[in-house]
């Protein structure tokens, strides 16, 4: 079976997910020819479109990998059977020979990177119900949930996807990338800065655990002493997550439970690693 059989296979066995199915022809016109682009994340670049209805939407053009369209397919596997008020809505799709994009609601307030790292620094107001609504979509053991959108961009993804010797790939895999955007929310920075003049900031998760165990108070800037505490919670809860081996991050249930229990009870996580003592590194598939 070729890679286009094997994704309209696929796309037949659902249909029941909502999601329009448009032609590459349909894309250019809603985006103009691809005018405008909003951004450029680790599966391909994001242009704005507008359906015929006047609806806006944003298109997401994926480009050329070795997945074997894995990507897209789970793509449109997992985000489409999603249905939250703070998960962005997958309302489309195209597959027409080697173009693939995924079109979803537009959000004009941007996204959560754009809060995190905005170009002028600002407060990132923190609060428990933004916080679980993101943790209780992943609460399932039982399954892989795939977060394609960090699946691919360095600093999120999971060291046993490159180290064989630590544990296989499973949905802990995704505790990991879920950990690593905690730390970014807590700390208001990308978790791995390669220009930084110090070695303990390069890799931010280390630096973090190194104040929290020494008693130190975090530096986040101009925030309210409830936001201090929350931030707090979120870099120890991040700090478990982030554990090299996977046998030694908690479930997603658990991670709830942590987020919800009092910062009081909750133990520092052994210090960090970003890799193995031994980098054996797994084959490619």
């Amino acid at each position: 079976m070729s890679l286009d059989e094997g994704i309209e296979d696929f796309l037949q066995g659902h249909f029941d997910l909502g999601s329009i199915r448009y032609s590459y022809s349909d894309v250019k016109k809603m985006t103009k020819g691809f005018k405008e682009k909003l951004g450029h994340g680790g599966f391909g670049s994001v242009f704005k479109g507008k359906l015929r209805s006047g609806r806006l939407v944003a298109v997401k053009m994926l480009e050329k990998s070795k997945s074997n369209g894995q990507d897209f397919m789970s793509e449109v596997a997992t985000i489409g059977r999603i249905h939250h008020a703070n998960v962005v809505q997958l309302s489309g799709f195209c597959a027409e020979g080697s173009k693939r994009a995924l079109i979803y609601d537009f959000m004009p307030n941007g996204s959560l990177e754009k809060y995190i790292f905005p170009q002028e620094e600002k407060i990132m107001h923190l609060s428990w119900e933004k916080i679980f609504g993101l943790a209780k979509l992943y609460q399932t053991d039982d399954s892989i949930v795939s977060l394609t959108a960090v699946r691919g961009t360095i600093g999120y993804i999971a060291p046993e996807l490159f180290y064989k010797n630590i544990g296989g790939v499973s949905y802990k895999a995704d505790v990991y990338s879920f950990g690593m955007l905690l730390m970014e929310m807590a700390g208001r920075r990308k978790n791995l800065n390669l220009l930084a003049e110090s070695s303990s900031q390069v890799y931010f998760p280390l630096w973090v655990y190194e104040q929290l165990n020494c008693g130190k108070e975090m530096e986040i800037g101009d925030a309210t002493e409830e936001e201090r505490k929350i931030a707090k919670k979120l870099a120890v809860v991040a700090l478990w997550c982030i554990q090299l081996k996977p046998t030694n991050r908690p479930s997603m249930n658990k991670v709830v439970e942590m987020l919800e229990g009092a910062l009081e009870i909750l133990q520092m996580p052994p210090k960090p690693s970003l890799v193995p003592e031994d980098r054996t590194v797994a084959s490619p598939a």
